[in-house]
Protein backbone atom coordinates (compact mmCIF):
# COMPACT_ATOMS: atom_id res chain seq x y z
CA UNK A 1 0.00 0.00 0.00
CA UNK A 2 1.35 3.82 -1.19
CA UNK A 3 -0.10 7.25 0.25
CA UNK A 4 0.99 10.07 -2.06
CA UNK A 5 0.53 13.64 -1.46
CA UNK A 6 0.12 15.88 -4.26
CA UNK A 7 0.17 19.61 -4.27
CA UNK A 8 -2.66 20.79 -6.66
CA UNK A 9 -2.14 23.29 -9.57
CA UNK A 10 -4.86 25.90 -10.47
CA UNK A 11 -7.27 24.43 -8.31
CA UNK A 12 -9.15 25.81 -5.07
CA UNK A 13 -7.95 22.11 -3.47
CA UNK A 14 -4.23 22.93 -2.35
CA UNK A 15 -3.37 19.42 -1.91
CA UNK A 16 -4.47 15.68 -2.32
CA UNK A 17 -4.00 12.32 -0.62
CA UNK A 18 -3.95 9.35 -2.27
CA UNK A 19 -4.16 5.74 -0.98
CA UNK A 20 -3.30 3.53 -3.22
CA UNK A 21 -3.06 -0.31 -2.89
CA UNK A 22 -0.46 -3.02 -4.21
CA UNK A 23 -2.43 -3.40 -8.13
CA UNK A 24 -3.09 0.55 -7.92
CA UNK A 25 -6.17 -0.05 -7.03
CA UNK A 26 -7.49 3.81 -5.34
CA UNK A 27 -8.33 2.80 -1.32
CA UNK A 28 -8.77 6.43 -0.35
CA UNK A 29 -8.57 9.98 -1.57
CA UNK A 30 -8.80 13.05 0.86
CA UNK A 31 -9.01 16.53 -0.52
CA UNK A 32 -7.17 19.51 1.31
CA UNK A 33 -9.48 22.53 0.62
CA UNK A 34 -11.72 22.92 -2.50
CA UNK A 35 -15.68 22.47 -2.83
CA UNK A 36 -16.05 19.89 0.47
CA UNK A 37 -19.38 18.56 -1.20
CA UNK A 38 -18.02 17.69 -4.16
CA UNK A 39 -14.43 16.63 -3.34
CA UNK A 40 -16.40 14.07 -0.90
CA UNK A 41 -18.35 13.38 -3.86
CA UNK A 42 -15.10 12.31 -5.92
CA UNK A 43 -13.51 10.48 -3.79
CA UNK A 44 -16.10 8.33 -2.92
CA UNK A 45 -16.74 7.43 -6.05
CA UNK A 46 -13.46 6.82 -7.13
CA UNK A 47 -12.73 4.48 -4.57
CA UNK A 48 -12.42 1.06 -5.36
CA UNK A 49 -11.50 2.10 -9.24
CA UNK A 50 -7.81 1.38 -10.67
CA UNK A 51 -6.27 4.16 -11.28
CA UNK A 52 -5.94 3.35 -15.09
CA UNK A 53 -9.75 3.97 -14.97
CA UNK A 54 -10.06 6.88 -12.63
CA UNK A 55 -7.13 8.70 -14.95
CA UNK A 56 -9.49 7.79 -18.26
CA UNK A 57 -12.20 9.50 -16.57
CA UNK A 58 -10.71 12.64 -14.75
CA UNK A 59 -8.44 13.60 -17.19
CA UNK A 60 -8.96 17.33 -18.91
CA UNK A 61 -11.91 18.27 -16.48
CA UNK A 62 -12.43 21.67 -16.58
CA UNK A 63 -13.28 23.80 -13.71
CA UNK A 64 -15.11 27.24 -15.82
CA UNK A 65 -12.50 28.75 -17.37
CA UNK A 66 -9.97 27.34 -15.61
CA UNK A 67 -7.79 24.72 -17.76
CA UNK A 68 -7.77 22.23 -14.86
CA UNK A 69 -10.24 21.04 -12.02
CA UNK A 70 -10.04 18.96 -8.88
CA UNK A 71 -11.10 15.86 -10.69
CA UNK A 72 -7.85 16.31 -12.95
CA UNK A 73 -5.79 17.43 -10.97
CA UNK A 74 -6.54 13.64 -9.06
CA UNK A 75 -5.85 12.35 -12.26
CA UNK A 76 -2.68 14.29 -12.92
CA UNK A 77 -1.68 13.31 -9.90
CA UNK A 78 -1.89 9.72 -10.79
CA UNK A 79 -0.29 9.79 -13.70
CA UNK A 80 2.66 11.09 -11.47
CA UNK A 81 3.07 8.12 -9.14
CA UNK A 82 2.24 5.82 -12.60
CA UNK A 83 5.65 7.38 -13.99
CA UNK A 84 7.17 6.89 -11.17
CA UNK A 85 6.24 3.21 -10.80
CA UNK A 86 7.67 2.66 -14.30
CA UNK A 87 10.88 4.63 -13.53
CA UNK A 88 12.06 2.37 -10.96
Amino acid sequence: MRKIQYATHGTCSRCITITLDDNNVVEDVLFEGGCHGNTQGISALVRGMHADDVIKRLKGIRCKEKPTSCPDQLARALEEVKSEIVKS
